[in-house]
């Protein structure tokens, strides 16, 4: 019974994914279940990825603890965290198959900070000749 240890991150949200070598393929987020935490289906596909695309989606348990950032980008932390995780796991196996489809990438966008003197980042306030 092994406990392999990731860190995700997107955006301001940061994933610290906990992989239980030992499983019946639960997932576990802030103390609850991954349907709980995740309403939408559209980010529950996002954070099971990794596991489909090696298919273990029954073999491991899952805990991770999130802080931080929105709901898009907690489900993209939780799934480079996962991905990760699944690479110390056995990087032969896996990590060909996570590489090729982008997800041991940290997407490292993020929003440009607001500027002095102005409304916004790139925006100015309107000008007026008199």
């Amino acid at each position: 019974m092994e406990v392999i240890n990731a860190l995700g991150r997107r955006k301001s949200a940061v994933a610290r994914v906990y992989v239980n070598t030992t499983g019946k393929g639960s997932i576990t987020i802030n103390g609850r279940e991954l349907d709980n935490y995740f309403k939408e289906d559209t980010f529950r596909y996002i954070v099971k990825q990794p596991l489909e695309l090696t298919n273990t989606q029954a073999q491991f348990d899952i805990k991770i603890n999130l802080d931080g950032g929105g709901i898009k980008g907690q489900a993209e932390a939780v799934r480079l965290g996962i991905a990760r995780a699944l690479c110390k796991i056995d990087a032969e196996a896996y990590r060909s198959v996570l590489k090729l489809n982008g997800l041991l990438t940290r997407d490292s966008r993020v929003v440009e900070r607001k500027k002095p003197g102005q409304p916004g980042a790139r925006k100015r306030f309107q000008f007026s000749k008199r």
